[in-house]
């Protein structure tokens, strides 16, 4: 181990550590998705609709947005062409939406980069590293996940 490794071990709360990985992982998101014209929240939309239709509600509370700001992000996507909206056939209220082909092109060009530098991150982890890594984030995002 490095001393270099070894001082920053040393000298990082759990917390620092954190917002670390944080200001890490925000900084990539940020470089991949200017390299594209896409801001963070609309990553995050297509990380949800990647693989699935949700109503415009359902879209809001997982973001974390309000109908108002939902609508925006929504209606910018739509001028893309990267998303378009449907009225729900069980209740013409409720509004779905679902990425385009165009958008499933830009979700696999900037997911593969992100992954990619994701990858670079990890790499001086080993595969016992990286294992103990996903259990320890899945056990801390568990209360999370269930609101």
């Amino acid at each position: 181990m490095s001393d270099t490794h070894s001082e920053l071990q040393d000298n990082l709360s759990i917390m620092d550590s954190l917002v670390q990985l944080s200001f890490l992982v925000q900084g990539v998101l940020n470089q991949v998705g200017a390299e594209h014209d896409v801001s963070i929240i609309q990553i995050r939309l297509f990380g949800i609709l990647r693989d699935r239709e949700l109503n415009m509600l359902q879209l809001a509370q997982y973001l974390g947005l309000d109908k108002s700001s939902i609508t925006g992000l929504i209606n910018r996507a739509e001028r893309r062409g990267l998303v378009e909206r449907s009225h729900s056939s069980h209740d013409r209220r409720v509004i779905n939406v679902k990425v385009t082909p165009e958008g499933h092109q830009l979700i696999k060009v900037v997911s593969h980069k992100i992954e990619r530098q994701m990858k670079s991150i990890t790499d001086n982890l080993t595969e016992q590293d990286q294992s103990q890594f996903i259990m320890l984030a899945s056990k801390m995002l568990i209360p999370y996940s269930q609101q």
